[in-house]
């Protein structure tokens, strides 16, 4: 199913809701969520964190440029945050997601709902978050995933923004749509949350790629091919797990890669840029000062697109540079070698 919005925003459509995770990312969903109307906790895994952000009114550490909104409250303990709501929004790093909710599963009352905002396949197993959320909280939680082409200071300053909702439960994907819609962000829902995740997670493996490639002053032409041939892995890949390929031409797919290739806001371009100057992955991920998601997941992409037989070259030449230390213009070198083939998606 293609994303829509043909039932328009619901005013009234306004809930309470938590917020796990009290990063940028979810910092900036936080305040959005608030400054929309929702009653919202935020709550993060560092107890001491939690009283600054309660003292300042603000996470000077992570998105400075966000006044929490009066609607915002700052909870403690796991405990607090999800006492009085029946939404939660888990917005965390995919290596932390199943532990998250392991801690959540024992608080969750009947009727409850989880979404989250979390990209990447889980390491150990290759498994996307909805499978991942499947096996913790069983098929009666309502569950669904928000992504697309956002980054946390533009959400947390209010600027204009577009996303996708996708879950299997449509009712849930349209409430939560409408919900976190407002004057300056709009949601579409999908029910495709294979093709959604599979989006979220490889954009960032090859958004290292797009750093290196400009690092190196490759130019506009890498760079768009890079784009161009990269979404062809993405939608390759996706397909085989099941996703529609019509999800990729949109927001959760192009637009996100685009924009996580294209602009230094983006961690992951940020960490191959730094590789293109001769650091280390341990050095440039030490100076960027927050998870690069796309570290994770080019192991975890390659290692699932090997299980399945899917050629991914890009992925697996930004793998080699990551991991095995190749240099990155040997990997540019090798991708150019390749066979002559027809073009295709």
């Amino acid at each position: 199913m293609t994303a829509s919005n043909d039932a328009g925003v619901d005013a009234n459509a306004r809930f309470p809701m938590a917020v796990i995770g009290a990063g940028s990312w979810g910092t900036a969903l936080a305040v959005h969520l608030a400054r929309t109307g929702h009653p919202t906790v935020l709550w993060g895994v560092a107890p001491p964190d939690m009283a600054d952000l309660a003292r300042d009114r603000v996470n000077r550490q992570y998105l400075p440029e966000a006044p929490f909104p009066d609607a915002l409250t700052v909870a403690f303990s796991l405990e607090e945050a999800l006492r009085e709501v029946d939404d939660l929004l888990v917005a965390v790093p995919s290596h932390a997601f199943r532990a998250c909710l392991n801690q959540v599963r024992p608080l969750l009352r009947s009727g409850m709902r989880v979404c989250w905002a979390t990209k990447g396949f889980e390491l150990e197993s290759g498994k996307l978050p909805h499978q991942v959320a499947l096996e913790v909280l069983g098929p009666d939680v309502p569950t669904a995933v928000l992504s697309g082409p956002t980054f946390a200071r533009e959400v947390g300053l209010g600027l204009p923004t577009a996303m996708t909702v996708a879950s299997r439960d449509a009712e849930y994907a349209m409430e939560l749509a409408q919900g976190i819609s407002g004057a300056n962000f709009r949601a579409y829902t999908s029910s495709d949350m294979i093709g959604v995740e599979v989006g979220g997670a490889t954009k960032n493996v090859l958004a290292i790629g797009a750093g290196i490639s400009d690092g190196l002053g490759f130019g506009a032409n890498t760079r768009v091919a890079l784009i161009t041939r990269g979404l062809a892995e993405m939608m390759r890949l996706g397909v085989a797990l099941g996703a529609e390929k019509e999800t990729f031409m949109g927001l959760a797919g192009l637009g996100d890669l685009v924009l996580t290739c294209t602009d230094d806001q983006s961690r992951n371009r940020r960490f191959g840029l730094a590789l293109a100057a001769g650091k280390s992955a341990e050095q440039a991920q030490r100076e960027i000062g927050q998870v690069v998601e796309g570290v994770l997941a080019a192991r975890a992409a390659n290692a699932v697109a090997r299980k399945l037989g899917v050629e991914m070259p890009i992925a697996e030449q930004i793998g080699r540079v990551i991991y095995d230390g190749e240099p990155a213009r040997d990997a540019v070198a090798a991708l150019m070698g390749r066979a002559i083939k027809r073009e295709r998606l």
